[in-house]
């Protein structure tokens, strides 16, 4: 427990499961009041309980939704996201343009809308959860792989016009995180191959890592409530990996 975010308001988006509801929790710990936004709204309500925060209920594919959500924030994590897997031939163009509005233009749209509040206080810090697939490609993940790697140059360009207000953007770099998401594709991918989940895990999943373990979702809040402190001030454009060993291959 910190007081480092003591008097910040943070806004994070799918805050109401797994790396975001981990992310919520970890900011409110260090002192932020947290608006929750999520497609889920009971959920979203029951975290914004949790942590003494507020709730939002929105589709960030649809850009209408944005406009509804507070401007006053010293905090923004764009965290949200969806996947797709398919052969690019296979590729449903509606789920790619999806991805594509959830995953990067509303990322744009929420910077945009909060970054004059941010800047009018001489202080922000914008944390955009990317992934490994932001810096590697995978087959099959056309979408996904587009999308994180138009986030990581739009955080770039944020770094580099808010410098001169105080304002710090970042990528985090996940690889894969031990979310309800990712246990329901284990079993999915150990009944489809009739193998253990530990092999999936290790042999399929975590394949290109050096450390074979599942990464957990409160330590990738851990660096994320990090970037958001005073003590990295001077951190900003960066993506940082946090993948076990993935990008070193």
């Amino acid at each position: 427990m910190t007081s480092d975010l003591d008097g910040r308001t943070a806004l994070v988006t799918g805050g109401a499961g797994g790396i975001g509801l981990a992310c919520v929790r970890a900011l409110a710990a260090a002192g932020a009041k947290v608006h929750v936004v999520d497609l889920d709204g009971e959920r979203a309500e029951a975290a914004a309980t949790e942590v003494g925060g507020w709730a939002h209920t929105a589709d960030l594919a649809d850009p209408a939704t944005i406009d509804r959500l507070p401007t006053e924030v010293d905090v923004l994590v764009n965290n949200a996201g969806i996947q797709h897997v398919a052969p690019i031939q296979d590729f449903p163009p509606g789920d790619f343009a999806r991805i594509q509005a959830l995953m990067v233009t509303a990322p744009f749209l929420l910077i945009r809308h909060t970054l004059p509040s941010m800047y009018a206080k001489g202080w922000g810090r914008i944390v955009n959860m990317s992934s490994v697939h932001g810096l590697r490609a995978s087959p099959y993940k056309a979408a996904y792989v587009a999308a994180k790697h138009g986030l990581e140059g739009l955080s770039k360009v944020a770094a580099l016009e808010g410098a001169e207000h105080g304002v710090t953007s970042n990528c985090v770099n996940p690889g894969y995180v031990r979310t309800p998401l990712v246990d329901n594709q284990i079993d999915a991918q150990a009944a489809e191959h009739d193998i253990p989940r530990e092999d999936v895990v290790s042999k399929v999943l975590l394949k290109r890592a050096a450390i074979k373990k599942l990464i957990e979702a409160d330590d990738v809040a851990s660096l994320v409530t990090w970037l958001c402190s005073p003590h990295a001030g001077h951190v900003t454009g960066a993506s940082i990996p946090l993948d076990g060993g993935w990008t070193a291959a």
